[in-house]
């Protein structure tokens, strides 16, 4: 394999650039060229394909988003728009794919090798952290240090008025970063699309005659929780507590921005060159990911059909913290 191609594709998170220039500095290393995918699946449908080298992926560590754009692609739902994917990849000589992003990357790329073969190597990148195979996801530690910060600034309001806070985050189907941004900003509720019961626990916890007297409360609500978001578990919550001062705070696309951390810059390194090594190496059809600090490969198949839930021991946790 001479040539690969490395593309982003779905939600951008940070450390998707750290990501691209491991891919382009790994392959600069062992002689290959590669070229960039500009908005995913849809630029490979569209030819819009760059060549990289390691002079374009200089000074862009630090940077959030992703220089190779990315998009949600309907055409590529589509035989003719996989075809028309496939002659391109063909005539610019790409052999092989790196594909961060993710379950619909995945899913994309197993697909367009079980009709056209192109193997691909796909690392995750999503600040939801919900790709089974690995234990943290490009972005996701990015994300919950932002919540935490938002957090944290909400606390100060909070408390200089006395007031409850409903905080949504991000996670349509995965409480991570309600979990995480949670337990680290001291929030004394945290609704997660995981557990059914957990409005039925606040609710509890709210009207337990033993409950420590507070001047103030954070909620954190994942914007996929079960009850609804923010402002519905704000709602009801104040028809059965109507003394309480209550206020929402929706995050929003905030969390998706910013300088990556130390670890998603690691972390996002070590995979893009993994993802590259194994391509390499013959691995295809295949994600990347870090499990105990250790370098894992999982079949897509296995990546998109098994789900990955939250530590019921961090659940636990959160709920004798916030007693």
């Amino acid at each position: 394999m001479n040539k690969i191609a490395v593309m982003t594709s779905g939600g951008d998170s940070p450390g998707m650039n750290a990501c691209i220039r491991a891919v382009v500095r790994t392959a600069a290393f062992y002689n290959k060229e590669v070229v960039g995918i500009k908005r995913g699946y849809q630029g490979m449908i569209d030819n819009d394909i760059i060549p990289l080298s390691v002079k374009d992926v200089a000074n862009i560590i630090q940077y959030g988003g992703t220089i190779l754009k990315t998009a949600r692609s309907k055409d590529f739902h589509t035989k003719e728009g996989r075809l028309k994917a496939f002659h391109n990849l063909q005539s610019a000589g790409v052999e092989g794919l790196v594909c961060i992003g993710g379950n619909g990357t995945y899913t994309g790329a197993e697909i367009f090798y079980n009709e056209f073969g192109i193997p691909s190597v796909g690392a995750p990148g999503t600040i939801d952290n919900d790709l089974y195979g690995t234990d943290y996801t490009i972005g996701f530690d990015t994300a919950a240090n932002t919540a935490l910060d938002a957090i944290d600034r909400i606390r100060d309001t909070a408390d200089s008025h006395n007031r409850v806070f409903f905080i949504e985050v991000m996670g349509r189907d995965s409480g991570f970063l309600a979990l995480y941004a949670g337990i680290a900003g001291g929030a004394e509720g945290i609704l997660v699309p995981e557990i059914f019961t957990d409005y039925e626990g606040l609710r509890q916890h709210f009207n337990n005659p033993e409950r420590r007297i507070k001047d103030f409360s954070i909620i954190v609500v994942a914007e996929g929780d079960t009850e609804g978001n923010a402002f519905e578990v704000a709602d009801k919550f104040k028809l059965e507590f109507n003394q309480a001062d209550v206020r929402v705070s929706v995050l929003g696309h905030i969390q998706r921005g910013g300088k990556p951390s130390v670890n998603d810059r690691i972390l996002a390194s070590r995979l893009g060159s993994s993802a590259v090594e194994c391509l390499l190496n013959g691995v295809k059809n295949s994600c990347v990911g870090v499990v105990n600090n250790d370098i894992i490969i999982t079949p897509y198949n296995e990546a998109i059909n098994k789900s990955k839930s939250i530590d019921k021991n961090l659940w636990r946790l959160s709920q004798i913290l916030s007693s």
